[in-house]
């Protein structure tokens, strides 16, 4: 099977520009293609994943990925699905979060031996004379097509900064450098850059009388059109600090009967014959099945198999017949900690990300100790909950946390 045929089948691919000579390319050739990641803070998160699966399966096919960071155009601002501006960050702030980026991209991408390219363009970016931009590709681009673009037409109304008008000139910049500097031809991304691609690949045929090809991915959405990768805490983070292994095994545990199959074919290797096989036959209980492959394949991607098997034996010991619970997330107490409120020791351990949220958890009737529903926010803890030294919270109906006591 060809890597156009996965991509296909597992319904990666969302527009492409020439269909047949990209399709012949991907079959014969070995393509330089890249896809760019703005660095606007220090982890990726699921909608960075789809991306980086679609490139990693160009890889195992034979072609050679460029993951660009765009340290550079991280300082505009890319418009494109956003109502409103990007808040400034500091040159420090974006080389933090790109090197924090580049590990997290090395879990699915190989990059030795040639196998995979990363750059950054900031290395042409900065160093721009403004004038000879201007002079050199500015004089290439239409205002008027500008407009007509979605990323730009659709901020119009609520007001785009010159600032960010800029964007679609560097990001087609950064496609000629790369086509220039290692033959790169084509541009994968999300479908929100479509605009931005075709600007690209007109700048290529316009100064170097070369044809150049895009195709964009579809976004991650559930069976209702939503994003996918929203928590009560904000972003599903590929960043086991951010969001926990225990946390990032739930979410998938619990997605929608309707949206498994496609979150299989689109974030796991799971051979496609067999996610096509659960498609046709599995209903019901199968289903939760193939929410645990799904859970334990995604998390053993991003954050190895031994975290997944450990996250998934807690899953196990709370939702089946498994009793070790030393996979559960813990929240350590001391001694001092008694008589303090559960909303303070809760909050301060992340459980809620705000004493807010945890005042309008508890008095919904969403927070448990010990089989005890909590509706007092002024609740506190006692030696009478920590039954051998443990006390089990859960917070909603899958999320579990253990307090344990420590010493001091």
């Amino acid at each position: 099977m060809t890597v156009f045929e996965e991509l296909t089948r597992r319904g990666y691919i969302k527009q492409l520009t020439h269909p047949e000579e990209i399709k012949n390319l991907l079959e014969k050739d070995k393509v330089v293609f890249y896809i760019g990641f703005d660095p606007t803070a220090d982890s990726l998160h699921v909608g960075h994943f789809i991306a980086l699966m679609f490139m990693a399966h160009m890889q195992r096919a034979g072609h050679v990925p460029i993951a660009l960071l765009g340290a550079a155009t991280a300082m505009i601002g890319d418009p494109s699905g956003k109502t409103d501006m990007r808040s400034m960050m500091t040159r420090e702030t974006i080389d933090n979060n790109a090197e924090c980026m580049k590990k997290q991209m090395e879990r699915l991408i190989d990059f030795s031996e040639g196998r995979a390219i990363m750059d950054n363009n900031a290395n042409w970016l900065f160093d721009l004379n403004y004038i000879d931009f201007l002079r050199d590709v500015g004089v290439h681009f239409s205002v008027n097509n500008m407009l007509r673009a979605d990323s730009i037409r659709l901020r119009l109304e609520r007001g785009l900064s010159f600032l960010e008008f800029n964007y679609m000139l560097m990001q087609s910049y950064d496609f000629l450098v790369l086509h220039q500097k290692y033959n790169c031809i084509m541009q994968l991304g999300g479908d929100d850059q479509w605009s931005n691609m075709l600007g690209g690949m007109d700048l290529i045929r316009r100064k170097e009388g070369k044809d150049a090809f895009a195709m964009t991915c579809t976004l991650l959405t559930n069976s209702e059109g939503q994003k996918m990768g929203k928590t009560v805490n904000g972003a599903l983070w590929l960043d086991k600090n951010k969001t926990s292994g225990h946390d990032f095994y739930q979410y998938w545990r619990n997605v929608d009967d309707a949206d498994v199959i496609k979150c299989l074919k689109l974030l796991t290797f799971y051979p496609i014959e067999e996610i096509e096989r659960m498609e046709r036959e599995w209903t019901g209980q199968q289903l939760n099945e193939a929410k645990r492959i799904l859970a334990f394949e995604v998390t053993s991607l991003i954050h190895g198999k031994e975290e997944a098997q450990a996250v998934e034996k807690a899953a196990q010991a709370l939702f089946g017949s498994g009793s070790d619970l030393s996979a559960v997330p813990q929240i350590p107490v001391s001694a001092a900690d008694i008589g303090r409120t559960l909303l303070d020791i809760l909050t301060e351990h992340g459980v809620f990300p705000s004493k807010s949220e945890g005042r309008r958890n508890i008095e919904q009737g969403g927070v448990t100790l010990n089989d005890e529903k909590i509706s007092d926010v002024n609740r506190t803890l006692n030696e009478t909950d920590l039954t051998e030294g443990d006390a089990m919270v859960r917070k909603g109906k899958k999320k579990f946390y253990r307090m344990v006591r420590t010493e001091g």
